[in-house]
């Protein structure tokens, strides 16, 4: 048999190099390609998917049979959101998120907060499955309603809910700050005050201490390290407001939150425990380490102090109002609290 000429299978040999490298490189662009289209559909296209209602997605219906799933879809979103604020020609948006038992009894205090300032503000309430009550289309808080699981006072399940109020609040980029309340929070400002207070801000409102008695370092688990060790263990008011880019962090995690769901069990009450360590752990620089909802502790017990219509005078009020010194944006202010929690 003739031998086939050395030039003739050198030739063969760098075709066939340059088709699979040819092939490879398609693989390769195409993959960029894809990818890229994805984050285009999930976050870029025309502010639509980024500043999607969850509401009305197929996969995040509050109706869907996979809710666990759905749940996990969410949190995946949030957390992929882009952890700065897009003004896109607009005022940054507060985000006001309402954790409830059932209705919203102080709703037309808060109606009046709220007039006027469309555009400057987002609405998300978290309520009990069973109550499906919705109020008169001309109220804020027509259809702002989140797909809600129930809650049950000390356990994981409150911690859930204000993750999911996040999650939903962050897939809005114009969404820059984000303040917690209850059914029973009021403000005590008005809303032009509290909005520039926030929003004039570079830091996230978060009590987060180190607490030596029994209700506080007592709660620790020393199950939890080496994730979480009793230098990390902080303590915190429930109601927070934070920053866009601290609330992307609470959300990307889950090394510490599976850690405080399998180890953080009353008496430890996750609510007061997981955020405040989580943000003393990983961006402490962020907070100012205070709250701005004032809570009446002094009374002890497991809740707050609360508090009826005999107790409401002006003096009270402004006592709450002005009677605190607290660091703002590195001045000295006696302007420290913005909300009151509590009244019932």
């Amino acid at each position: 048999m003739k031998k086939e000429p050395i030039t003739l299978r050198y030739i063969h040999i760098l075709g066939t190099v340059v088709f699979f490298t040819s092939i490879s490189s398609l693989v390769i662009l195409l993959a960029l390609y894809l990818n890229q289209r994805l984050q285009t559909s999930l976050f870029l296209q025309d502010d639509h998917l980024s500043s999607i209602n969850p509401l009305t997605s197929p996969s995040l219906s509050p109706n869907s049979h996979g809710s666990d799933i759905a749940e996990e879809e969410l949190m995946w979103r949030a957390a992929k959101a882009p952890r700065d604020a897009a003004m896109n020609e607009t005022h940054p948006k507060v985000a006001f998120m309402f954790l409830t038992r059932w209705n919203l009894p102080l709703s037309p205090l808060w109606e009046i907060f709220f007039k006027g300032h469309e555009g400057l503000y987002s609405i998300y309430v978290h309520t009990s499955p069973k109550f499906t009550e919705e109020p008169p289309e001309s109220s804020v808080f027509y259809k702002k309603r989140i797909p809600s699981k129930t809650v049950e006072w000390g356990k994981s399940s409150m911690m859930d809910a204000e993750r999911r109020l996040l999650s939903h609040a962050l897939l809005k980029p114009s969404n820059a700050r984000f303040v917690l309340l209850s059914e029973t929070c009021i403000p005590l400002f008005n809303f032009t005050t509290v909005y520039t207070y926030l929003t004039g801000s570079t830091r996230s409102f978060l009590g987060s201490f180190d607490d030596p008695r029994p209700m506080g370092r007592g709660r620790y688990n020393p199950k939890m390290l080496p994730h979480v060790s009793l230098s990390d263990w902080r303590k915190g008011n429930q109601w927070f407001e934070l920053s866009r880019t601290v609330a992307a962090e609470i959300i990307s995690d889950d090394r510490y939150y599976n850690v405080f769901k399998d180890h953080c069990r009353p008496p430890c009450y996750i609510d007061e425990h997981y955020i405040p360590t989580l943000v003393n752990k990983i961006c402490p620089e962020m907070n100012s380490n205070r709250t701005v909802t004032w809570v009446d502790w002094s009374r002890g017990g497991s809740h707050p102090a609360r508090f009826v219509r005999k107790d409401i005078q002006v003096g009270f009020l402004d006592r709450i109002r002005f009677g605190s010194n607290c660091s703002y944006e590195g001045e000295v202010t006696n302007l420290c609290f913005l909300l009151r929690g509590s009244f019932m």
